[in-house]
């Protein structure tokens, strides 16, 4: 039984995992930094990679003793190689080869976001073609595969991602970090009313624009201010949210009538949000397809993912070399620019 050691450091979670056979989680161990963050609005990319300093080796050991393995019994080591902040990918990276050297164990570099897409295979076998919507606080994509590790990217934001959007507009109406989470439960109190612009783009896109809503919703509340009147947070959260979900679904519903796949996915942190998800739901149903979303604890930032990426990577031998290095704007193995 193949057992391969992860390790995800490309941002603010440090997590360590071990998966067997590329589906079954054994541990899966992270350790947030959102509390150390909080107090400045958004990711310290130093303060990130000193936490993962001081968090990784303990996390490496906490997750062996909760797997109870030793060494021998490690296959592999996989690391997250980017994207991602280069400073915080440098320690995971780094870590990664040495214990790969020390162990004389095969090291297996893993995109992030193809690790975001396979956190669905921990769920099980999905069918081929599929077609995920890979929605993060960096990356707003639309992503198709033929097959295993092939990678075809039909949209991508041309600005913003809709995480960071989220976050944008969280601290303009004064909510706490990260505010994606915020907004969704935030959203339920009030009502799409203020008519935000749905962004499209020219016919037939399926790239991605958030910025001129995230103007267009700073707008509301400036002028609201400016002229005193109350600035209705939970109006403002649902309208805002309701055009990003709109746009998603919209855009993922073109992109299922370009390919026509037999599994519609949905990934990367801002799958954990309700009402995308809800609305993706819907979507499939309409169409006839069935749904694969991570559980909520595997949406965002995490070591079992990087595993269940790595794993057909090791079963074709596809091994790193002992020069890996981090890469902060790496892109998809393999993957073709909007090719439909």
């Amino acid at each position: 039984m193949a057992r391969i050691m992860a390790i995800e450091t490309s941002c603010d979670e440090t997590a360590v995992a071990i998966i067997a056979r590329g589906q079954e989680i054994l541990t899966n161990q992270v350790a947030s930094q959102i509390a150390i963050h909080a107090r400045f609005g958004g990711v310290v990319p130093e303060i990130a990679s000193r936490q993962h300093l001081l968090t990784l080796n303990p996390l490496i050991r906490k997750a062996l003793a909760e797997a109870g393995l030793g060494w021998p019994e490690i296959d592999a080591l996989a690391v997250t190689q980017g994207p991602g902040l280069v400073g915080a990918l440098l320690v995971g990276v780094s870590t990664a080869k040495a214990m790969a050297w020390a162990l004389n164990k095969p090291l297996l570099a893993v995109n992030h976001m193809a690790g975001h897409i396979y956190a669905n295979m921990l769920g099980g076998a999905v069918e081929f073609p599929l077609l995920c919507l890979v929605v993060s606080g960096g990356h707003t994509e639309l992503i198709y595969m033929e097959r295993d590790m092939e990678f075809t990217t039909l949209g991508q934001t041309r600005d913003d991602a809709a995480g960071e959007a989220f976050d944008k507009i969280a601290r303009v109406l004064g909510l706490p970090y990260p505010g994606g989470p915020v907004i969704d439960k935030l959203a339920y109190e009030g009502s799409d009313t203020l008519n935000f612009p749905r962004t499209m783009l020219e016919e037939g896109s399926l790239d991605f624009s958030f910025s001129g809503l995230k103007t267009a919703v700073m707008n509301h509340v400036h002028n609201c201010r400016q002229r005193e009147l109350a600035v209705d947070t939970a109006d403002i959260a649902a309208s805002f949210q309701g055009a990003v979900v709109d746009v998603l679904v919209d855009k993922t519903a073109l992109a299922i009538d370009i390919t026509r796949p037999a599994t519609l996915m949905l990934a990367g942190g801002v799958a954990a949000n309700s009402h995308l998800r809800r609305a993706m739901q819907e979507l499939a149903d309409r169409r006839g397809l069935p749904l694969s979303v991570p559980p909520l604890a595997l949406c965002t930032d995490n070591a079992a993912m990087i595993g269940a990426a790595a794993w057909p990577l090791f079963k074709a031998g596809r091994e790193s070399s002992m020069s890996l290095n981090a890469l902060p704007n790496l892109p998809l193995p393999g993957a073709v620019e909007n090719c439909r």
